[in-house]
This record gives C-alpha cells, structure tokens and sequence, in this order.
C-alpha cells in the first residue's frame, strides 16, 4: 500500500460519509458508554518541569470499562509483560502515519468538546514480536471491529497476523496489541484506529484555547506536544528517536483555517465542513507535530522570499492593529543568520508562527503565547520587545537544534535547550547590534545557572538514560539547569574554542546528523575534529561540566600566584545528593586580566597550582575576563582591596560584564561564607559612581534578598538611607538625560536601568519618586483613553502609584486589565495590581486566580508569585494556598504547567521565610502532603524547608553585622 494507505482513500471519501461516520459515535455517545468509555482524567504529579514544557503522570491506573485485561486462566499473557517499562522496545519503528483529525469547536450536549479522529501508522519490524505497544493516552477508541480497538494489515505483501488481545496499559500509556504469531523481521505492516479525545483547555495535547473577541468566546484547537502529549492526539510511538513522516488532514468548521507543519496541499469545501490535508511533513519526531484550527488572519512575507514567514497568525484584532510586524521582518533575518551561521539551509519550505491566547510555555517552534510573539510600539516595553525578538531566535534556531537533529532521549534534553537558548543570542545580537545581547546573556542564563546551580541538590545537565523513564521523570529534564546551565557552559566552549571554530563544528554536526538523532559524545567528536591546541580532548574537558552538577569556585591568591579550585556550594556544610566520576574537580579555562591588562588564558587541570605570572603586591588581577567560564573567582582579602579601590576611584578600567559579576560573586561568596559579608556591602560603595545596566541590576538582585530577609527588622531602615544615597545620583541622571522625564533614552540598556533607577528610588524613598508615579498614574485616570505613561515605565509605575493608593487606584486598574486588548499590557497591569498595601485588595486579587472568567490559567501563578513578592502580601498568600489547596493540587499540579508551576509557587511563596514559626508551617505542610500521597510535591516543600532553615541561620549570623555596617556608613 502507498504513502496514502488505508487512511487515504478513507478521507478521499465524500463529505457526508465522513461527516456522517464521524458523527455517529458522538450523536450515540449514551449507547456507547456501555461499551467505551473514555479514559478517566485524573489527578497527575510530575516531579519538576522548566521552560518551560510540562509532563503529566496520571496519580491512579484506573482500568477503562472498554477494555478487559486478558485472563490467565483463558489465555497466557505474554512473559516479558513488556507494556509495563515506560521505554518502547526496539522490535517497531515507524515509518509514516496518515492522521485525520475532526475538533469540535463547540460544546455538545453533554458539555463536553471533544475531537473524533482516525490514524494509521505503517511501521517495520526489526526483530521478532507478537506485541504492538504504542503510546496512547486519554484517548477513548470506537469498536467497529467487534471487541478490538484496531486493524492490522499488512504492507507490500506482508502478511498481517491476527490480533489476539487488546487493552490499554493506563499507567505506561499504552494501547497493546498482542497477535496470534510474530511480525515478521524486514516487513512493514498499517495499525488503523479510530478514536475520541477530549479537547480539554489544558494546554497539552491536542487542547483548545479560548478568547473573546467583541464578548463573544472563540475557540482555537490547537497543539502542545511536548514532551509525552502526542500520544494524547492520536496513538503514535511517542519517543523523540521514533522519528516519522506525518500525513496530516484537518476537518474544520467554515470560515476557519487549519495549519500544520507542513504547507497544505488540498482543501476541499464540503459544505457543512471545510477539509485541509498537507503535505508529508519531513522525518520528524511526534513531539514537534503541531496544528491548528482557528479563524485567525495572518501577514505574509513578500511573495519573492525564499522562505515563506506567514508570520504571524493571530487575533484579528492583533493582525490588524499591526502587532505582528515586527515578528515578520526579523523572521527572515534571524532566519539567514543561522543559515550562514551553520552553513545549513533552512530545513522547511515555510515558518508559520502563531500567537495563542492560552499556552503552557512562552513558546515553542512555531507557536507563541502572545505576549512572546506581537509586539505593539505603543504598548509594549523594551522588556517585551526583546522577549519578542528572544523567543523568536530560540524557536527559529530548534529548526537546527531540536527538530533536524534531536537528542536520542530526554536525558540529553540540554542538547536541544543549550544549544538553542546558546545561539538564540547570536541571531539576536545580529538583528539588533546595539542591544548587547551577547553580553546580556551573562545576566540573563549565566548568573541564573550560577544560582541554580549552588544548592546540593542540584543536577547534572546529562543524566544517564536509564534513570529517564517516565513522564514524570521526563519532566525533570526541564528545568533552568537545562536551559541556562546547558547555554553557560557552550558559551565557554565557544569561549576557549573561538567562535569560528565551534561554528565549524556546529556545521559538521548538523550536517552528519540531519533527521537523525544524537547523544552528547556526538557533538564533541564533531568539535574534536576542527580543534587544535587544547590541554586535553573536547571530551575530556566537556564531561566534567555536563556530567557532574555544580562548578567550581577558583580561589587566586595573588600574593604566592597559587590557583585552587572548589565545588561551590551556598550552604558549605550541605552534601551533594550525588557522588561525582571527577570528584567535583573540574578542567577550568581563566582568562585573566592585571591592572587592566588582559594577561591571556591559563587553565587548571587539578585542585591546585601555582601560576607566577598571577603573582603581585601591589597590581590587582581580574580572572574570569567578561565571565567566559562557568566559575565564580575568589580573591586574597589585600586584592579584593585593590579591586574595591580601583572600583572607587576609576570603574570604567575594569569591563562592564566584570563590573557585574564581581558583585554576584562576592555576594554569593559572602552567602556561603567564604567571604566576609562586609566585603560584598563594601564594593557597594561605589555604585553611586555607576551608570551602567548590568552592575545595577546585578547588584539589586543580590541586595534582593537583604530586604527579603530584614523587611520587618531595624535593618530595613537603615538600608533604605543607604541605598538612597546611592541610588539618588542615578535618578537625578535619568530625570537630566529625559529631560525631566518627558524622553526616553536611545540606549537599549539605558532604558533598563531608568526603569531600575525609578523603582529603586521609589523603594528606598527618594524625594519626589512617588510623587512622579502618583501624578502619571492619576493622568490616566482622568483620561483612560489616552495612557501618558511609556511602555518602559508602566511596570514600575502602576506598581508604585497603587501602593500608595487605595481602593479606588486600585479599582481602575482592575478595571484597564479586564479590558486591556494587549498582552503586555495585561502583564504590567497585572504586576502593578499586586503592589497594594490593602489586605482586603490582595485577598481579594487572589480569589481571583481562582475564578474561570478573572486571570487567565496561564497567568494565574504569575499572579499568585506577584502577591508573594510583596512584603504586605507574602503571609497572605501563604494562607491563601493552604486553605484553597484541593484547588490548587489539581489546577496547577494537573493542568497549569506540572510541577514546574507548583515548585514557582511555592518556592516564590517561602522565599521570605525566615522564622521559625514559617519553618514550622513548612514542615506540617510537607506532611500533610506525604500523608496524602503527594510525594513529589512534597520534595518541593522539603526544598523550601532547606531555603527556610538558610534563612534562618543566616539571619542569625548577619544581621548584626551588617546593621553595624549600615551606621557607621551612614554616619
């Protein structure tokens, strides 16, 4: 049979036998339940989850009433009961699948939307079998063929056995097949299905996501995959190794448009429906299937591009109002970059991009949450302009890294995110040179993962595959480790390599690897090959950093020139979870610098050595030069004095990304105990000398966690008049190059650190700060047509204006984010809504979170972290979980992004705590959740607990101090 196949001449049918055979099973659905009954959704817990890209893992295996489990009294079951491992076994690989979708858009007369569907998948068999396992999961199958759930034929002459047994494995995710004798090896037979989902507004699968559009609700159905959601579309061999030629056709409503990765090649109008089938899709695997069905509009590229970019799909209203230019014009830029930048062409012939009112990640390939995708001059910031332009260069770039050559499994996840998140910079820096986004990325990815990565129970970025196995497990992959870590550690590869010759290596990977599959080991024979001139092999070198978790903190003591290195840990009393193949000792690359000389690189292979040239009594020595390696630098206390001077007297010596990490570093060293905490409070001293973005917000994320820990102390005060002196020059610089606030500046990063100079000023009580936010604010009360307020400042501006309003500030901005046609104008609104000082306000906003027609699910965590943020709102939340906790389990656990939005929420919630009657809530907390079964949940609240327990101990032992340190300066 052909690439059609069976599917094909099912659809080729006319419009009413597919209409009428579709509709039967749901005009009869009552008769059916006694035969067929949908997969029960119930509660799930992943363990943890990132980037963004949540897996579900269903809490009870409750057998399906359609199926009966073979007896063994009437018929062995097979031996190996192979449907009990989550990995498939090697004996199938697909081919192809012809796959025929039908969503309902509107609600049936049970209250239900649902999606009917049929799906053939021609596969080979490679070794010898009498088991079909393929993944299915929620899906409820009709029984046109008697009690089985499926066809078998076989293909090119191959003969089909018959099936013997079928049922769904609800834990592992199956549907199993078991025949009557073995498949034959080399030949290639069609698994034929007819099924029934739910088109669920989770935001997995095969979901549909809502709007309103001039108060009427829309309904998009649309897709999320990744990573095990496949399966929850249509039964597939849902691995990322399993890769495929997808055949897809869409039956859709009239005055709809249907969308997938391929270009459509047929529609037919029949009428009652519309019906698009596409072209074969390229060797792909089943997580980066995507399609759509909506009424969205969209802008095309010039019809002489290479590359077709329909960028974007989105709400009318959006297209429009202009809001998906600016994605359009950079697509095909970023688009030639990478194709230059990797000597590979672009692998499709179009790039649809869609904007979606409702999605679990900021993005992913080609679609968007909204907010990631349009971008609207008038309303939105310089913030959501390089989201705008971020998300679209990681997406663009995993049509490289992710999607023509995959990570053979979910262990090695970072070689897709690394990779893609490490790039996404380049193709960004070369859209818009002026915004330093290369040296960002330190901000950005770098200093997070050197968060992240300090705690013990942190992870290697490449787990050994068989500790992979479930969704759950899966889901583990997606964290920040993986994203930031993973593009850390290939920006010092690039680093000590020179970008030229990863870019070579890059090239050959791609090349070697195209529509395959790789692991790690892949990438770093392909650099080994145009490598020359390194202390050890690629290999040697990259799998202490990927192989073992944390990094190292090298210590220079610049009076003997002797170099150590040691695994850096905030807590040094802690343990790793894990032991270590490289004992925690890691092969170091140090750029290095001396009296503002850069000195070249020297590397450190072993625990300790001495380097002379380092040695000095009076110069002061930099290492790390614009941080190119994943490690954090310690100094004797005489150069630590030496920088501090040289900061004072004359920063600009030393480069701004250096500027930067200096403070994260001796703040961190500080947390640690490596250092003295007035060490860290001392290079302070001169920020009121600096102007720059990057040393600004370094230092507020650090100095953070000083208001987070003394918000209710004496402390608090006088760090207030301290910082307020510091951050008074910047402000008046700010109010002087705006002209008294009426411009913007034209530096990119400028505008970032007005917004710091503004908020901090705010914070810390600077004369005329609040006053500014109030009068803007009240500007737009009195006209609510017309905003005065820059899209730069919004943020911090509603934030402050309604924390020092009331009921009736807080009333009208409620009010603008319930009518607000623009994302980031949602956003900002809904940032500003949680700074309220009123209690009634902020319980009341968190009700909110809860209700259908309020906050949106997707923003809800967002919502609820903001109200934690606040010092007035932090408690409240606390209680605010507790007492809604059978909501919230279910809502964010299950549906709201897995456990990576339940470890946000209660992370962000305990963040301040630092007392012991906060420790003790923890505890019970985590209890509570063992005694119900919520194990990995209370993994969570078991780090939360470790975070509470630091607080506390450091509270103890600091807060003395630096109160001592804040009067004298003050004095």
């Amino acid at each position: 049979m052909g690439k059609g196949g069976f599917v094909a001449s099912v659809v080729g049918t006319i419009a009413v036998i597919i209409i009428i055979g579709l509709s039967v099973g749901t005009q009869k659905h009552k008769q059916e339940e006694s035969r067929t009954k949908v997969m029960p959704k119930v509660e799930v817990k992943p363990k943890t989850a990132v980037m963004p890209k949540t897996v579900v893992k269903p809490k009870t295996a409750v057998k399906p009433k359609t199926v009966v489990k073979p007896k063994t009294e009437d018929d062995p079951i097979h031996e190996a009961k192979l449907w009990k491992n989550y990995r498939l076994p090697t004996s199938l690989v697909p081919l192809y699948y012809n796959v025929t979708l039908w969503p309902q858009l509107k609600m049936d007369i049970y209250g239900r939307y649902i999606f009917i569907g049929h799906s053939g998948a021609a596969f080979m068999c490679v070794n010898e079998t009498d088991l079909i396992l393929i993944h299915s999961y929620e899906l409820k199958y009709s029984l046109t063929w008697g009690r089985h759930h499926a066809m078998l034929r076989g293909l090119s002459g191959a003969k089909a056995p018959a099936i013997k047994k079928i049922w769904l494995e609800v834990e592992t995710q199956y549907l199993v097949v078991q025949l009557s004798e073995k498949l034959q090896v080399g030949m290639t037979y069609w698994l034929y299905t007819e099924f029934q989902g739910e088109l669920a507004d989770d935001l997995r699968g095969f979901y549909r996501s809502e709007f309103f559009e001039n108060g009427v609700k829309k309904v998009v159905a649309t897709t999320q995959m990744q990573p095990t959601f496949a399966r929850k579309a249509f039964p597939c061999f849902d691995e990322p190794a399993m890769k495929a030629v997808f055949h897809m056709t869409l039956i859709h409503p009239l005055r709809t448009v249907a969308l997938a990765n391929a270009t459509e090649i047929i529609f037919h109008n029949k009428k009652l429906v519309l019906q698009t089938k596409f072209e074969p899709t390229e060797k792909m695997s089943t997580y980066l299937l995507a399609f759509v069905v909506s009424d969205f509009i969209s802008i095309k590229s010039p019809a002489e591009a290479k590359v077709l970019v329909r960028t974007i799909w989105a709400q009318r209203k959006a297209i429009e109002a202009g809001q998906g230019k600016y994605a359009l014009n950079i697509t095909g830029n970023i688009i030639n970059f990478y194709q230059n930048y990797y000597n590979s062409t672009y692998p499709l012939q179009k790039s649809d991009q869609i904007a979606l009112p409702t999605f679990s990640f900021g993005a992913m390939e080609n679609s968007f949450k909204e907010k990631a995708l349009l971008f609207d001059p008038s309303m939105s910031s310089n913030q959501d302009h390089e989201w705008a332009l971020m998300a679209n260069s990681h997406e663009v770039a995993h049509m490289w890294f992710g999607n023509l050559v995959t990570m053979k499994w979910w262990n090695d996840l970072w070689l897709n995110e690394g990779l893609a998140t490490y790039v996404s910079y380049l193709g960004a820096d070369d859209v818009q040179p002026t915004w330093n986004m290369k040296d960002l990325m330190v901000l950005y990815e770098v200093q997070k993962a050197f968060a992240l990565d300090a705690v013990a129970s942190s992870h290697p970025l490449s787990s050994p595959e068989e500790k992979v196995n479930t969704p759950a497990e899966i889901a583990d992959q997606f964290d920040y480790i993986t994203y930031s870590k993973g593009a850390a550690v290939l920006r010092m590869l690039s680093e000590f390599l020179s970008e030229p010759v990863f870019a070579r290596g890059l090239s050959a990977y791609l090349k070697q690897f195209a529509y395959g599959n790789t692991v790690y080991t892949d990438l770093w024979g392909n650099l080994q090959e145009v490598t020359v001139n390194l202390p050890a092999s690629v290999t040697e070198i990259m799998n202490r950093w990927i192989l073992q978790m944390g990094y190292p903190v090298v210590t220079i003591d610049t009076q003997t020139g002797r170099i150590s290195q040691e695994h850096f840990l905030l807590d040094s009393e802690s343990e790793p979870d894990r032991p270590s193949l490289y004992n925690y000792e890691w092969f170091v690359p140090i750029k290095w610098m001396k009296n503002g000389t850069v000195m070249g690189q020297h590397w450190l292979l072993e625990k300790t050595a001495t380097h002379e040239p380092m040695r000095t009594n009076s110069e002061w020595v930099l290492a790390n030069v614009n941080v190119s390696g994943f490690y954090r630098v310690n100094y004797d206390s005489q150069n630590w004095q030496r920088l501090i001077s040289q900061l004072t007297s004359d920063h600009s010596v030393i480069p701004v990304i250096n500027r930067a990490q200096i403070l994260d570093d001796a703040f961190k060293l500080a947390r640690a105990k490596i250092i003295s905490i007035t060490v860290a409070l001392s290079i302070t001293k001169y920020l009121s000398e600096e102007r720059e973005y990057m040393p600004w917000e370094s230092a507020i994320k650090k100095l953070d966690h000083f208001f987070l820990m003394f918000d209710w102390t004496e402390v608090y005060g006088a760090m207030e008049e301290y910082l307020r002196g510091k951050v008074q020059p910047l402000f008046n610089y700010f109010k002087n190059i705006t002209a008294d606030w009426t411009e913007i500046p034209s530096s990119h990063t400028d505008q970032y650190n007005q917004v710091n100079a503004i908020s901090l000023a705010c914070i810390t009580g600077v004369e005329g700060c609040v006053n500014l936010t109030k009068t803007w604010y009240r500007q737009w009360m009195e006209n609510p047509d017309k905003n005065p307020i820059h899209p730069n400042l919004k943020m911090t501006v509603y934030c402050n204006a309604i924390a020092a309003g009331g009921v009736e500030e807080w009333e009208f901005g409620w009010n603008m984010y319930k009518s607000s046609s623009s994302a980031a104008e949602a956003e900002m609104l809904l940032y500003g809504l949680s700074c309220s000082k009123d209690l009634s306000l902020l319980s009341r906003y968190l009700k909110y979170t809860l209700g259908v027609n309020m906050i949106r699910k997707q923003d809800a965590t967002s919502a609820i972290l903001y109200v934690a943020n606040n010092k007035h709102g932090h408690l409240l939340t606390w209680f605010f979980i507790r007492d809604n906790w059978d909501h919230i389990i279910y809502d964010f656990v299950c549906c709201r992004g897995g456990l990576f939005s339940f470890s946000r929420i209660i992370l962000g919630v305990s963040k301040r705590f630092s007392t012991l009657f906060e420790l003790i809530w923890l505890r019970q907390f985590r209890e509570e959740l063992l005694y119900s079964g919520f194990i990995n949940t209370a993994f969570v609240v078991h780090h939360a607990i470790e975070t509470t327990k630091a607080n506390m101990k450091w509270v103890a032992q600091n807060k003395k101090e630096v109160m001592r340190w804040l009067t004298e300066e003050s004095a």
